[in-house]
């Protein structure tokens, strides 16, 4: 076992030409939101914090491509990409932004909350390494069950320092569970380099530890990501045991909307998005391969931004929880539980 480096191929591992076009879909619809609200967040229409997936999208679309309606993630306080990629719907994520009723945790969760089972998101996180356990409780119910679904864990470069990211690795290697340890490294830890906060100069030799596979993809290159995850989740379906997969990108936002970012330079932003902007190089791979034309592109980005427009108009128009409402849901009884 050990840490593979660029493995995967540079062409697309069995996608149709839709399925590479719904690819570049996915990446623009997330940049499209994330955009607005950081905008509405500004604008003090969103309260709370949000932490944006801008410059990440990558990495969520080219993993989801290769996920089931049935399988699981699990994802983090950086969490809107990977709920749009599952498939949650639009309206409510805003919603939930907005603290409204009709969100999806009734306007309790914010943003750093959302989750929606009926798509197999089992949550976005606020703690740090939270969802580690819960993707390999995903995990063994496959495993107990005898079926072949799979977990997929996202966490950045912080997260692989905590606790549980061990405790986890650990007990997935120990049971062989289908489990794609995906670690989104965007270079930051908060305001802490990974070049510094990370005593390894890739998370995927971690993987050297526990007798599984690790392997180390340019997390920026959606072909790359999607083949990896194409390869690996195969092998997770058929009894494989845990993945670890590295997936090098890059936060082109501050940490949260408003951070001062006084640990990195305007240039080094700036250097990143024009060289590894994902969706400027994947549009630029399509058309070069004649997959796609400059008018469908176009058109991709008007249809995200009416998309949030009329998740934006919905999200406003909800109404708000009552005070009332406030202490409902914080128990379930042993029936829900286990129907």
């Amino acid at each position: 076992m050990g840490v593979r480096i660029k493995e995967f191929p540079n062409t697309f591992l069995e996608l149709s030409p839709q399925g590479k076009k719904e690819l570049l879909r996915t990446m623009i619809r997330i940049r499209s939101f994330e955009t607005r609200v950081e905008e509405l967040f500004l604008a003090k229409r969103i309260p709370g914090f949000v932490h944006l997936y801008i410059g990440e999208e990558a990495t969520a679309s080219g993993i989801m491509a290769n996920l089931r309606k049935d399988d699981w993630i699990t994802s983090t306080h950086r969490g809107h990409g990977h709920a749009l990629a599952k498939g949650a719907q639009m309206n409510r994520m805003m919603a939930e932004l907005y603290g409204k009723r009709s969100g999806y945790c009734k306007g309790k969760g914010g943003s750093m909350h959302i989750a929606d089972f009926s798509v197999g998101m089992l949550g976005a996180n606020g703690v740090v390494g939270g969802g580690f356990t819960i993707a390999v409780g995903a995990g063994m119910t496959a495993w107990m069950k005898k079926t072949d679904q799979v977990a997929v864990c996202f966490f950045g470069d912080g997260a692989s320092n905590r606790g549980t990211f061990h405790e986890a690795l650990n007990m997935a290697a120990i049971w062989k569970l289908p489990v794609l340890f995906v670690n989104e490294n965007n270079q930051y830890a908060s305001t802490t380099p990974a070049s510094y906060g990370v005593s390894v100069s890739r998370i995927s030799d971690r993987a050297a530890s526990y007798g599984i596979e690790g392997y180390t993809v340019d997390g920026n290159n959606v072909v790359e990501v999607y083949n990896a995850a194409h390869t690996l989740i195969g092998r997770l379906r058929s009894g494989k045991g845990p993945i670890l997969l590295e997936c090098r990108t890059y936060r082109v936002k501050g940490h949260y909307v408003g951070d001062p970012e006084k640990y990195r330079t305007r240039e080094e932003v700036k250097k990143q998005m024009e060289e590894n902007d994902p969706i400027r190089r994947y549009s630029t791979y399509l058309l070069e391969q004649s997959f796609i034309q400059h008018e469908e592109i176009d058109t991709l980005w008007k249809e995200a931004r009416e998309e949030v427009e009329v998740a934006v108009q919905f999200a406003e128009q909800e109404p708000y929880p009552s005070p009332e409402e406030a202490l409902e849901d914080l128990t379930s009884s042993r029936q829900e539980v286990f129907a």
